[in-house]
């Protein structure tokens, strides 16, 4: 084999399809001008637009453990600095919602100055529970900013068979 047909800008003679890149698409160029515009626009503000915005969101939703016992699931939720009416908890068949809303408000006053700083955020959690619960007997305590739930499953739940796997 010749060393010019690994050349690969050498023209061949077979017809070859035109490749047209998605960059070339007048949707995909549109796009592309945007966050351009967006970018340079928050630029000199330090800020980004959806650059970190995953950090600031994590900030408002608080970290979830769940525990799945042969009698209950349990549920914790970190939410420190709230108070219990701040929080919400609501059970539907197959989900548990956990949503609140935390205020902050610090004050510092000083003898020529007077600084006041505010945060707001809501949160939404939506949990898939593994098995069917007991609404009735369902449970929540908060306590040091913890939020436990104890959801106690149903008869039939409970009732789950395992089956053995057999090799060979």
């Amino acid at each position: 084999m010749p060393i010019t047909d690994l050349i690969p800008w050498k023209k061949r003679k077979e017809k070859s399809v035109p490749i047209r890149h998605e960059s070339e698409q007048p949707i995909g160029l549109l796009q592309q001008d945007f966050n351009r515009m967006f970018d340079e626009f928050f630029k000199g503000f330090g800020l980004a637009p959806l650059r970190g915005f995953g950090e600031q969101l994590d900030a408002f939703s608080p970290r979830v453990d769940m525990i799945e016992r042969d009698k209950e699931i349990e549920v914790s939720v970190e939410l420190p600095g709230m108070d219990e009416n701040d929080i919400d908890v609501t059970l539907s068949r197959d989900t548990l919602t956990v949503s609140g809303e935390k205020q902050e408000k610090r004050e510092d006053r000083g003898r020529n100055y007077y600084h006041v700083e505010r945060s707001y955020g809501s949160f939404r959690r939506s949990i898939p529970l593994p098995a069917e619960v007991d609404e009735k007997r369902a449970e929540a305590t908060f306590k040091k900013g913890v939020l436990t739930i104890s959801l106690p499953k149903t008869t039939e739940a409970q009732a789950r068979k395992r089956i053995p796997i057999k090799t060979g």
